[in-house]
């Protein structure tokens, strides 16, 4: 077929649209959030994009911008180049290795870690964790340190235990192709290239259910994590299911060869089972979901981008657990009803959104609410200043808005329905023991 017959490319347009929120990124970075009382832990993750050539665009040549250049004047060149202009731009995630005791052991994440006392700030710390994790140098002349975005507060006991700051920083290699990559196997199993346009898909749209037992019962043993949850079922979480454009297993891992497996008894494989996580990284046929704390970075980004359409997919987390999950449905009405208002009130138009349902919304600043913490599951896109509107009180991106003061009505809600299922577990036991004894006389 001849090329100039050959249609549109179904991604023309994004990569202007990501240039104009890379070089308002760069121009106005977000400030840096201190550390809480009693919280010395930072960690940075570093945001890789990448465009990929498209068939009827291929480059000639590698035109790589000058790096004594402005950022700005780099980007501009970059995109100015016609295989950019009509290439799919993709992000990096990684698939985090089986290790015991990690909590976020086989999520999809974003390559980083825990800022050491030798790194001079957070950013050289995104940087040292993307070389020994994948082994790429963020440092060199094809690479552009663009920016960051929101820093949060990670918390856990549902909000109540601050575990670090979280610094994410956005890069974007300016290759037409990718260097070859290496995979250290006690932190990454995979790396995944996912196009932009499949992030924004409301067709991928979907749920992650996480088993929340081992957070209510970590001193329980195994009997009491059994108990809840029989009670509590799953918990439920917004996620995306991810697309990738290319994979690279790190062969070395254990178990990238299947071994012959042993027989096991099927108590073991009862006890297995109850204390499995929702996240197994040797799990090849289980798809891969992007949700939780790295959903909430990518939030802050792909909401920048069209069709501006992230909070309208997001959905609040809740039960699997019907009983729980209408007394969540309840207890919270009223509270999604008021956020909701105040997101559709208090946005404004910006340069980046289609209409003022999307835009970042304006507020006060409430003395009793930290518009950067996370919360459990880390689920809360932090404080966002938006591309236009960065009054000095913030403005809180429109999903903290909508999160605000919703995990305090889900844990009067759970202590609701402990005292539902106590109550009519004990009506249904005495209703029995009394139909018993009368068939006994």
């Amino acid at each position: 077929m001849d090329s100039s017959s050959s249609s549109h490319s179904p991604n023309q347009g994004l990569s202007h649209h990501l240039h104009h929120v890379l070089t308002d990124l760069h121009r106005r970075p977000y400030p840096q959030v201190p550390n809480p009382p009693q919280c010395k832990k930072r960690a940075s993750v570093a945001l890789i994009l990448r465009v990929r050539p498209t068939y009827d665009h291929w480059p000639t040549s590698s035109n790589i911008p000058d790096p004594t250049l402005p950022v700005d004047q780099r980007l501009q060149k970059f995109f100015d180049q016609p295989w950019v202009q009509h290439g799919d731009p993709e992000v990096l995630f990684i698939k985090r290795a089986s290790r015991p005791g990690d909590r976020w052991t086989g999520h999809v994440a974003l390559p980083g870690g825990k800022r050491d006392p030798e790194d001079v700030d957070d950013r050289a710390a995104a940087i040292r964790e993307a070389d020994e994790e994948i082994g790429w140098d963020l440092t060199t002349d094809d690479c552009i340190s663009v920016g960051n975005l929101p820093e949060r507060v990670v918390t856990t006991s549902w909000g109540s235990v601050p575990l670090m700051v979280l610094c994410p920083f956005v890069f974007l290699t300016t290759r037409s192709d990718s260097p070859m990559l290496k995979l250290q196997p006690t932190e990454v199993a995979s790396i995944h290239w996912i196009p932009l346009r499949a992030l924004l898909s409301s067709s991928l749209r979907t749920v992650e259910h996480v088993d929340m037992s081992q957070r209510f019962a970590r001193q329980g043993g195994f009997l009491t994590r059994m108990l809840v949850r029989s009670m509590l079922g799953w918990m439920q979480f917004s996620a995306v299911r991810l697309l990738p454009a290319e994979t690279i297993q790190c062969t070395s891992i254990p178990g990238f060869v299947p071994e012959d497996q042993k027989e096991t008894s099927l108590l073991q494989r009862f006890r297995s089972w109850c204390l499995s996580n929702q996240a197994d990284s040797g799990d090849t046929n289980r798809p891969l979901l992007l949700w939780g704390l790295t959903l909430g970075i990518l939030a802050d980004f792909l909401d920048m981008l069209p069709p501006h359409t992230t909070v309208q997919q997001w959905k609040y987390p809740t039960f699997t657990a019907p009983d729980l999950r209408l007394i969540v449905s309840v207890l919270t009405y009223n509270l999604r009803k008021r956020n909701a208002r105040m997101v559709k009130s208090g946005a404004r138009p910006s340069d980046t959104a289609s209409d003022a349902e999307t835009a970042a919304a304006p507020i006060t600043t409430d003395p009793k609410h930290d518009d950067n913490e996370v919360g459990i599951g880390g689920l809360g896109v932090g404080r966002y200043y938006g591309p236009k509107d960065r009054d000095p009180d913030g403005t809180s991106y429109a999903v903290g808005i909508m999160l605000r003061g919703y995990y305090q009505r889900l844990r009067v809600a759970i202590y609701v329905f402990l005292a539902w299922r106590v109550t009519f577990g004990s009506a249904v036991a005495l209703t029995a023991w009394r139909f018993y004894r009368r068939r006994l006389q």
